[in-house]
């Protein structure tokens, strides 16, 4: 055994966090890539349908981030037990909650596409999609919730091997059902809903099966009727910031998206396919952040504070040079990577003059990113959430409404609204993080909310080397 400390220790964290949200980034590719060759236009709906899959799914989440980091603290300093019982509930929570939200989407999926300003000619397409995709976010939801669990025990490597799976079996379920091949009927857009739930449901089921011996005792079909009143009560308390935090999020990108819609089709279409290159640039940033999150929330189960408190830096250089790296290179090949998505010149123009502003953006997410995890890790969490309310709601889509509708700068306005906001979190969160005095009140947060309890100091966290 080996504890995971220090540079090598993150890394041994990041890099199955990577390839699974790396192999995910794929597989919003080649959906992407397939759905072009049916239109443009269901690549628009696909493009602002996904945000609302996002905001949605963050509901039904909440639980599972706040439980995912109480995990990682309990385990952090050897209570394993209740690590247990704090991971069964999570999942459970998000499970109910996915359900309901999964039976709306499926009940009201024309009503939501007209609030999306989706356009006359699009509503067919959009129907298909938000029914199908939608009344399935339910096992969505539950990977979320199994993942976490599973990945803040320090097992990232399980939902690593998932994804290759499901992936996989996505991509090759997308080719049959889309196109027809082998004389299966060629469902077009339908096509990606049928494989999206096929494939979900496989991801589940491998889920459920390793999230069941990743604690002392083995989790049992029985064991979800657990329920812990004051554990119950740590876990909403630490996610409910969370949760308004990532919906605030998601919420602000989907009104944006909304904005872009009213610019125009190929406005919103060269906006997804900048999005989905823009994803490739910051995947491996975004799983350093969460494998510093890990890390963090471990060490500061274990009382290791000097050790929190640098890692949090070091976890910000190494996500730096990564994200600025990936983002230069997509502004060199920018343009002949959008020809991989659309032959529309006029579309691939609009990409291309927004390549730039990448330069700044995608390092001011890693800022923001970083030091919010860090804050997160040691259950800081309302502050990351007013922090995020406000910013997005006056600087991410105030301001991207009135420069990019009302004062006519289209998507570039748009932009430098989102890098604006970004830049602006991302500033305060450090700010509050060099105060070191957040750690000392985080530390004795934890002691009232355990007292009595002897913590031994110095355990981290370990895994098989």
């Amino acid at each position: 055994m080996k504890a995971i400390t220090g540079k090598s220790g993150l890394w041994m964290l990041a890099w199955p966090i990577f390839i699974e949200i790396f192999l995910q980034t794929l597989l919003g590719t080649v959906d992407t890539i397939m759905v072009s060759r049916i239109s443009d236009d269901a690549v628009a709906v696909v493009g602002i349908s996904n945000q609302l899959f996002g905001a949605l799914t963050t509901l039904f989440t909440t639980l599972a981030g706040g439980a995912g980091i109480l995990i990682a603290q309990r385990l952090g300093s050897g209570r394993s037990e209740e690590a247990r019982t704090i991971a069964i509930m999570g999942v459970t929570s998000s499970s109910i909650l996915g359900f309901g939200v999964s039976l709306l989407m499926f009940l009201y999926s024309d009503p939501t596409a007209r609030l999306l300003h989706i356009s006359e000619e699009l509503l067919p397409l959009a129907h298909v999609y938000l029914t199908y995709v939608g009344g399935g976010l339910f096992m969505v939801g539950m990977t979320v919730a199994l993942g976490s669990a599973i990945r803040n025990t320090g097992n990232t490597r399980g939902p690593m091997y998932t994804g290759v799976a499901v992936n996989i079996i996505h991509i090759a379920l997308n080719y049959l059902l889309i196109f027809g091949v082998f004389g299966l009927p060629e469902l077009g857009l339908a096509g990606i809903a049928v494989s999206n739930m096929i494939s979900r449901l496989l991801g589940v089921f491998i889920l459920l099966y390793l999230f069941s011996r990743s604690f002392e005792r083995t989790v049992r079909l029985r064991d979800f009727r657990i329920f812990n009143r004051r554990l119950f009560g740590e876990i909403v308390r630490i996610s409910w910031p969370l949760g308004l935090n990532s919906s605030s999020w998601v919420l602000s990108q989907l009104v944006i998206y909304s904005f872009m819609a009213i610019l125009g089709a190929k406005e919103l279409a060269a906006r997804t396919y900048l999005n989905t290159l823009e994803s490739f640039c910051f995947t491996l940033g975004y799983a350093v952040a969460m494998a510093g999150q890990i890390q963090l929330a471990h060490l500061f189960g274990a009382r290791q504070m000097q050790e929190v408190y640098q890692g949090a830096y070091r976890t910000l250089y190494i996500g730096l040079v990564i994200v600025g790296a990936n983002v230069l290179l997509l502004f060199v090949f920018g343009r002949t990577l959008l020809g991989f998505f659309t032959e529309d010149e006029a579309i691939i123009s609009i990409g291309v003059s927004l390549l730039a502003l990448n330069l700044l953006l995608q390092p001011c997410k890693m800022l923001n990113m970083a030091m919010g995890n860090s804050l997160n890790a040691i259950g800081d969490t309302r502050y990351t959430m007013y922090v995020s309310i406000c910013s997005m709601s006056l600087i991410g889509v105030g301001c991207s409404y009135f420069l990019g509708i009302s004062a006519g700068w289209g998507l570039t306005g748009i932009y430098c609204c989102m890098i604006a906001d970004e830049a602006t979190r991302g500033l305060l969160v450090l700010r509050r993080w060099r105060k070191r005095k957040v750690l000392s009140e985080a530390e004795r947060r934890m002691d009232e909310e355990t007292p009595g309890l002897a913590v031994k100091r110095g355990r981290a966290l370990f895994v098989e080397s």
